[in-house]
């Protein structure tokens, strides 16, 4: 997707470091896992409220 390497990776883990700190760095971690589960919660409840809403709809107009 971003296409990034092992080094990238790393420098970037560096840098995290360094700005948070080492005591704040698994908090943030905590909350970046928190915000993209609630994330893919959201998206599977639309699409599951989308099929739903497509299944009921053509049964209606058949009934008529």
């Amino acid at each position: 997707m971003f296409n990034l390497g092992m080094s990238e990776l790393v420098l970037i883990l560096v840098i995290a470091l360094v700005v948070f700190g080492p005591g704040k760095l698994p908090e943030v971690g905590k909350a970046i896992g928190r915000g993209i589960s609630e994330f893919k919660g959201a998206m599977n409840a639309e699409t599951k409220e989308e099929k739903e809403a497509k299944e009921s709809s053509p049964a209606k107009e058949s009934k008529l």
